[in-house]
Parts: C-alpha cells; sequence; structure tokens
C-alpha cells in the first residue's frame, strides 16, 4: 500500500511517499524562509507555486506512476490557515483525479507517528517543540492527552522572536544556538505554573536587556537554558504521574543539540529511556502525513471531499 502525504501547514510544503512496511520512497520539500518571519497569504502563495513541480519530482523519486498510489494524505490541521487550504485543495484535486481515497491527518499527532516509527519508543511522554506547538503529551485510557503545553506562545515562535528582535535573521534557532556557546549565565524569568509554562515573560525580558547593552552570546546562552529547563521540568513530571518509562523528542526544535543533551540527562537521572525523531524527519515534512494516512486509512477513517473542510486549531487531544 502507497500513501502519499502532503505537508502544508506554515512555511514548509512537503511531500513523500512511503508504504504500510515503513519504507520511504521519496521525500522532497520547499519552505518559505523570509527575513522578517512568515506571512501567512505570503507563504500560502509559495505552497502554491511549488505543490506541482513537488509532486512530479516525488513520483519521479519513488519510481513510480500517480495510478500506484493508494492514499492521498494531507495535512487538515493544526496550522496557517492561508496555507492549510491550499494543501486540502491541491489534495481533493489528486484525490478526485486519481480515484484514491482523501484522508486528513492531525499535523501533531503525524510528528508522533512519524519518531515511533523510526525509533524503537513503544510508550513514551511525547515532548513535541515545533514554531507552533509545545506540549507534553502521553496515550493514556486510548487517546492521546495533553499534561503541559504553553500558555501563550510556543518555543520555536519565542526563539524567532528574540531572534528578529535581535535582526538575527530568520530561522533564528540555530544562529541562537551557534552564539549561545559562546555565552555564560544570566538570570532570567523561569515561568512553569503546575504543568504549562510561558515564554512571553522571557522573550520580553531577553530583547530588553538587548537593548539596554547586554552580550548577544550571554541572553542567547541564558535563553536557551531558561527556555529548555522550563519544558524538561514539565516533561519530568509527566514521565513521574504516569510511571511511563521512555521519553520521544519531536518537531523542529529538537535540531538543538543543548535541547537533547538535558533532556537526555533528565533521562538518565530517571532511568527512562530516551528517544529523539531523526533530524531529517523531526521537522514539517510530507513522509510523517503519508505515514498518518496509512495508519488513519487501516482505522477506516477517510474522508468524503465535503469532509475535507480544514481545522485550523485541531488539538491533539480532540
Amino acid at each position: 500500500m502507497l500513501s502519499l502525504g502532503i505537508e502544508g501547514t506554515a512555511h514548509t510544503l512537503g511531500i513523500g511517499i512511503i508504504d504500510d512496511k515503513g519504507n520511504i520512497l521519496s521525500d522532497v520539500k520547499s519552505s518559505f524562509f523570509p527575513p522578517k518571519g512568515i506571512h501567512p497569504r505570503e507563504a500560502a502563495e509559495h505552497h502554491a507555486e511549488v505543490a506541482p513541480k513537488l509532486l512530479k519530482d516525488a513520483i519521479k523519486e519513488a519510481k513510480i506512476n500517480p495510478e500506484d498510489l493508494d492514499i492521498i494524505s494531507f495535512s487538515q490541521g493544526p496550522g496557517l490557515p492561508p496555507c492549510l487550504r491550499i494543501t486540502a485543495t491541491f489534495a481533493r484535486a489528486l484525490s478526485l483525479k486519481l480515484k484514491k481515497p482523501l484522508v486528513g491527518v492531525n499535523h501533531c499527532i503525524s510528528h508522533i507517528d512519524i519518531a515511533k516509527l523510526l525509533t524503537s519508543a513503544k510508550d513514551p511522554i511525547i515532548l513535541y517543540v515545533s514554531g507552533g506547538n509545545s506540549q507534553v503529551i502521553g496515550f493514556s485510557c486510548n487517546k492521546y492527552r495533553v499534561f503541559g503545553e504553553t500558555l501563550d506562545i510556543a518555543i520555536g515562535n519565542a526563539i524567532d522572536k528574540f531572534a528578529r528582535e535581535c535582526d538575527l535573521g530568520f530561522p533564528g534557532g540555530p544562529i541562537i544556538e551557534k552564539l549561545a556557546k559562546k555565552g555564560r549565565y544570566i538570570e532570567l524569568p523561569y515561568t512553569v505554573k503546575g504543568m504549562d509554562f510561558s515564554y512571553s515573560g522571557l522573550v520580553t525580558d531577553v530583547t530588553r536587556r538587548h537593548n539596554s547593552g547586554a552580550k548577544l552570546e550571554d541572553l542567547c546562552f541564558s535563553f536557551q537554558e531558561h527556555a529548555f529547563a522550563m519544558l524538561i521540568e514539565a516533561t519530568e513530571r509527566a514521565l513521574a504521574h504516569t510511571e511511563k518509562q521512555e521519553v520521544l523528542i519531536t518537531g523542529g526544535v529538537a535540531a538543538n543539540n543543548r535541547f537533547k543533551e538535558m533532556l537526555s540527562d533528565m533521562c538518565k537521572e530517571r532511568s527512562a529511556k530516551y528517544f529523539a525523531c531523526p533530524m531529517k524527519y523531526a521537522g514539517d515534512n510530507g513522509i510523517m502525513i503519508a505515514w498518518s494516512g496509512i495508519l488513519n486509512y487501516k482505522n477506516k477513517k477517510t474522508l468524503k471531499t465535503e469532509e475535507s473542510k480544514i481545522l485550523p486549531k485541531w488539538r491533539v487531544d480532540d
């Protein structure tokens, strides 16, 4: 069984093809990274422009004919509405043209599905960290449950906002990580409320300090240490509460090596197994959508065209 997945929730349009054994046949993508951050309409225009070529490239790389596909899967939500509409329209057109089943996928759960496929994690506490999402998730009583999450902006958005305020460019994560290696610790706001966390105060404070002349390397180092520690505190509590023995990190911010080092250290202290989604598939990609599409299809979750409206605020626990 072959599934084609179309990811297009934010800055990246990705198309991937995978079979039901987990063999990846093709994985192509194009990302929209303007200097000052993402404008939803401009990102949607980018997706519409590159989609036809990416489809041809994916089919060619997989060495198949379009008719060989069995499922058309797409990211139905959550995400930026203009981007989701382009993705859904493209998927509907393909489904109708090829007369193949249409499967809508929750973008967040697809990050979890692909991470579990590519690691040996069985029943982990999941730390899902990306530009638009920061959640501590676990599977309990036959559904995914959110044990902790951001109260305002996600960790990825916080990093990019800090980078923009300091004119570091976009995306800000790799630049901040590099500068942090030369920095020293400064006390910054640390906001954890129960199992949830907040980043708006942290971003405001580092921006103020930067404008007051604080050393940028010190701010980058301290920003990372505070932001990541908040997430790891909530993850450790969820691990203790559920008595699970595994932790899995996924999402674009999982690319940060310092973050993974801190999380790995916590797992060692608790004698828990630590897993990280391979970097190639930790960020947004079409393969994760294609794989979730197969899992949904096998559970008889397909859509009629008129049922395939986008779900910009579709939560993991829904």
